[in-house]
């Protein structure tokens, strides 16, 4: 499709070229003809190298995805800033297959409703049958349609640090393709998760904010292993808070050196 419009694009983009000379040779009109000529193939032009540009995005990531031989899709609710979104932005580069509401997906299902973690014995699923995410806005919760959404195998994902610039170093506020990849991840498709996380500048980060768990969750094997981790994890959190706070020198409040003098003055008077 993408290629067709660009073709039609392109001949259009000819014609025009042909008949601006056409009039130029034989001074044609009064000008204003040729002018708006002159402006409607500029116009075609854009269109055109924007359909160009398009072309080759597409087929560039028709390469690399060579090696994911399983679905990666979504349903998009559209709650989100198109430019934001990183939904979005992997369906323009046609790494994710957009899901209708009511359409139902075999493989593993992102969701906030899921029951069970996901965890490297949903590798063989994953593979098999693809992994689907919902793009939706965390602050819309209440209002997404979740039934809808027809889910074979919904999980949820265990505790990650989110690196996208909307919820930089929020606890399990990941973007789609945060939550792509850490399934990916999780279940040995390292190469894959580079591979989606690659078309964000800030892709790079999050494995590497997330590497020690993302590895400690690679290593479990089912998912009451996952969360066991994950727990662990979020006690040693809680302990390291702990003795932080411990470890600040705080000024004494006021009614400390309040006390502190009175008993100053009780001493001088019984001396």
């Amino acid at each position: 499709m993408v290629v067709d419009r660009c073709e039609r694009a392109e001949e259009e983009k000819l014609t025009l070229e042909k008949g601006v000379k056409e009039a130029v040779s034989s001074k044609w009109g009064d000008g204003k003809d040729l002018k708006q000529m002159l402006i409607r193939q500029q116009r075609v032009l854009v269109r055109y190298w924007k359909m160009k540009l398009c072309k080759n995005l597409k087929l560039k990531s028709r390469y690399e995805m060579c090696n994911i031989n399983y679905p990666v899709a979504m349903w998009d609710l559209q709650h989100c800033d198109p430019k934001k979104c990183s939904g979005r932005k992997l369906a323009r580069h046609a790494m994710v297959k957009l899901l209708r509401l009511g359409q139902r997906f075999s493989g593993l299902v992102l969701t906030p409703v899921g029951k069970k973690c996901i965890s490297p014995e949903d590798a063989s699923i994953l593979l098999q049958h693809g992994i689907a995410v919902v793009d939706c806005s965390w602050a819309r919760l209440s209002e997404t349609p979740f039934n809808r959404m027809k889910a074979a195998h919904p999980r949820l994902l265990p505790y990650l640090v989110a690196c996208n610039p909307i919820n930089y170093g929020r606890p399990c506020k990941l973007s789609c393709v945060e939550a792509i990849a850490a399934t990916m991840y999780i279940c040995g498709e390292k190469k894959g998760a580079e591979l989606y996380l690659s078309k964000f500048k800030w892709g790079k980060t999050f494995i590497k904010i997330n590497a020690e768990l993302l590895d400690k969750y690679s290593a479990c094997s089912t998912s009451t292993d996952v969360v066991q981790v994950q727990n662990a994890y979020l006690e040693e959190l809680k302990e390291e808070s702990l003795r932080i706070k411990d470890d600040i020198d705080l000024p004494p409040s006021e009614s400390d050196s309040d006390e502190e003098d009175e008993q100053d003055k009780d001493e001088g008077l019984r001396n």
